[in-house]
């Protein structure tokens, strides 16, 4: 008897691989009833809620960053600094714990600093995104947050600079004369693994005091 006649008469003959037909079948059994149950739960909240579920493809997706609309479509799960960096091509905020943990990626979302890498960008729909990028002015002039920085030389290896920036900008506009206790508050959910907290701290304090000036 021929191998191909032995299989025929053992359907259930794993392949030289270990796999049968019947794990095979089964497998896609799962898959498609783990299809069916998904859709079916989708809709079963849908009607509950009256939130209508989105995904799991991509949806379009519209944010304003830096007083400009972007038009994306992106699938739901992805996060605010992915759509930022690689669907706007913003590059400014970085990706450096991705956990919401050391704050390179922080953005200003409606005046509140925000963790990019744990928000959702179709939760900020609607919503006005600041990123570091869009500080300097369109000459080229530098923030006066980014200019003290650069000044005060509050930076190292650069990878938490921008989150920093940004932090510090919206310190500054919450109280445009903090005390060094409001700056260290106001930055404690930033981390300098190089160690420049120091600087970070003179160039905060000294883009307080360029500020007022600019404002006198």
């Amino acid at each position: 008897m021929s191998p191909k006649d032995d299989c025929a008469d053992k359907p259930d003959h794993p392949d030289r691989f270990g796999f049968s037909r019947r794990d095979f079948l089964k497998t896609a059994g799962v898959g498609s009833l783990a299809t069916a149950v998904t859709a079916a739960g989708a809709a079963e909240a849908e009607a509950q809620t009256g939130v209508r579920a989105v995904g799991p493809g991509d949806v379009p997706v519209t944010l304003t960053v830096n007083g400009k609309r972007v038009d994306l479509r992106i699938e739901p799960r992805v996060t605010l600094l992915d759509a930022i960096r690689n669907r706007a091509d913003l590059t400014g905020n970085k990706r450096v714990c991705d956990r919401g943990a050391c704050g390179a990626c922080t953005m200003i979302v409606d005046g509140r600093t925000v963790y990019s890498c744990s928000t959702l960008a179709i939760e900020v729909q609607g919503k006005q995104i600041r990123t570091v990028d869009g500080l300097a002015a369109a000459n080229g002039t530098l923030h006066p947050v980014q200019q003290a920085f650069c000044d005060a030389d509050g930076l190292m290896c650069g990878f938490c600079t921008p989150g920093f920036v940004v932090a510090t900008v919206a310190l500054l506009e919450r109280h445009p004369n903090p005390t060094p206790e409001q700056a260290r508050k106001g930055l404690d959910g930033n981390i300098c693994r190089c160690g420049t907290f120091v600087r970070v701290m003179e160039a905060a304090m000294a883009a307080s005091a360029a500020m007022g000036v600019r404002r006198g």
